[in-house]
């Protein structure tokens, strides 16, 4: 009988240890106050293709966002937190049904200060991982050092995909589009922001002031691998609730569950002050300085393992 998996992978098991420490030093460093919320929720953000898993009447959080962003509303204005999340039936090299989730909220900034924060995030973990600002996975070196790259959405589709962004969005293969024809070809030497997305793409995002047709959404990619997804948030309460219920409709087209509408978000998002939030997936970063090619490699039970 072979040795258990967890011996196996026990080096990625230590480096993930001192990554999330890393994580908790550098917003501790910033004045971030690291706070817990519930992970059993009443109702969860209504997005279009994630699936909360329901426990008793109630569900699993899908993201911690909705209770952060109370807290904001509440006068915090610098908030992280490091948490399960849960999304029904999510598996593959990158996905588990339950995964690991740093998220992060400032008031006073928008998406274009959250990049920023993220460069120096994984900078700075880098640093003391790696002592440098460089790391090697699959054969490849990335070169950390900032500043980073920057592509918009619309960009994106003109120089990877095979069809327009419009047609995409219409056919509603947006999803599929950007997963097969366009991530593989970002970050591969240096991370890249894909930015500005389209407006129903950032169901919780504010649109741009100069053009609604875009939302003030981001994505980075490392490797071809997407770690994060971040905005300037939505704070006008009515445009929130039409945008859920849109999302609902949704939902019910595609056979999905239509979950209630989180009306105590909606409440306290009428005294949330303009702040920028990013979602980044620990799991994954953690797989990029493990070298690791599947998600499998760097957490201590699989599903299939229970």
């Amino acid at each position: 009988m072979g040795q258990p998996r967890q011996s196996a992978i026990r080096l990625n098991l230590e480096l993930r240890a001192r990554i999330i420490q890393a994580i908790r030093a550098f917003f501790i460093d910033r004045e971030y106050l690291e706070v817990e919320t519930p992970i059993r929720i009443p109702a969860p953000a209504p997005e279009t293709h994630i699936n909360a898993v329901i426990a008793d009447d109630w569900f699993l959080q899908t993201s911690p966002e909705l209770c952060m962003k109370q807290l904001l509303a509440a006068g915090f204005t610098r908030i992280f937190q490091i948490c399960k999340c849960f999304r029904h039936k999510e598996r593959g090299t990158k996905h588990l049904p339950e995964l690991t989730m740093l998220e992060w909220y400032r008031t006073g900034h928008d998406y274009n200060d959250l990049m920023n924060e993220c460069e120096d995030l994984i900078c700075a973990v880098a640093r003391l991982i790696n002592g440098n600002e460089k790391i090697s996975y699959r054969g490849r070196e990335i070169n950390l050092a900032t500043p980073w790259t920057r592509m918009s959405v619309t960009a994106a589709f003109h120089r990877y995909a095979s069809m327009e962004m419009e047609k995409a969005l219409e056919k509603d293969c947006f999803d599929e589009v950007v997963a097969t024809e366009i991530e593989p070809n970002l970050g591969s030497t240096t991370p890249l922001f894909l930015y500005d997305y389209p407006a129903p793409c950032g169901a919780l995002a504010r649109l741009k002031p100069r053009n609604d047709l875009l939302a003030e959404r981001f994505e980075l990619y490392i490797a071809g691998i997407e770690l994060c997804n971040g905005f300037s948030e939505l704070t006008d309460p009515t445009e929130q609730k039409a945008r859920f219920e849109k999302e609902q409709l949704l939902r019910k087209s595609f056979g999905h569950p239509v979950y209630p509408m989180p009306q105590k978000f909606l409440k306290a998002l009428k005294d949330m002050p303009d702040a920028g939030g990013n979602a980044l997936g620990v799991d994954r970063l953690v797989m990029l300085f493990c070298d690791a090619t599947e998600i499998d490699g760097v957490v201590t039970f699989t599903p299939e393992e229970l």
